[in-house]
């Protein structure tokens, strides 16, 4: 968990605006694996949440180690942004209505009623961001757990 609320704020602002993360998950046979996930705020827990459907290639891995990464880019802005974690699949449909919104739709055309869809629970558990005036890539401290 996120040691206070200003961790939490700062790691928004990093990821805010960036559309979508690359999210790399480890398949069973050890092989690396990435797609893209549209960006959610982290919550106040220090938790990501997305969408996906059950029957992914994603949730499968996971399902066999949690560990993966997020990566967010925006070269425009020079900001560049590597979050480590542990997910599980998560069916929770009173969490799903709480962060549904309409530009999901495309991915779900059934919506909230889409029996294949469910929640990918990210626990943040380190988190990297590009310093430009360092010059280099920059823990940002309080995530760890």
């Amino acid at each position: 968990m996120a040691q206070n609320d200003g961790l939490v704020a700062k790691l928004n602002g990093l990821i805010r605006g960036i559309e979508f993360a690359m999210l790399t998950t480890i398949r069973p046979n050890g092989t690396l694996h990435s797609c893209p996930m549209a960006t959610s705020e982290v919550d106040s827990d220090g938790v990501l949440w997305f969408f996906t459907a059950n029957n992914t290639e994603k949730v499968e891995a996971v399902k066999t180690d949690a560990r993966v990464n997020l990566a967010y880019s925006d070269a425009t802005g020079q900001r560049y942004i590597s979050i480590t974690g542990n997910a599980e699949p998560v069916r929770d449909h009173l969490k799903a209505k709480e962060l549904w919104s309409s530009r999901f739709q495309a991915w779900f055309p059934m919506g909230l009623q889409d029996p294949n869809l469910i929640l990918l629970r990210v626990v943040i558990r380190g988190v990297e961001y590009w310093d430009t005036t360092a010059g280099r890539m920059t823990p940002l401290p309080g995530f760890a757990r």
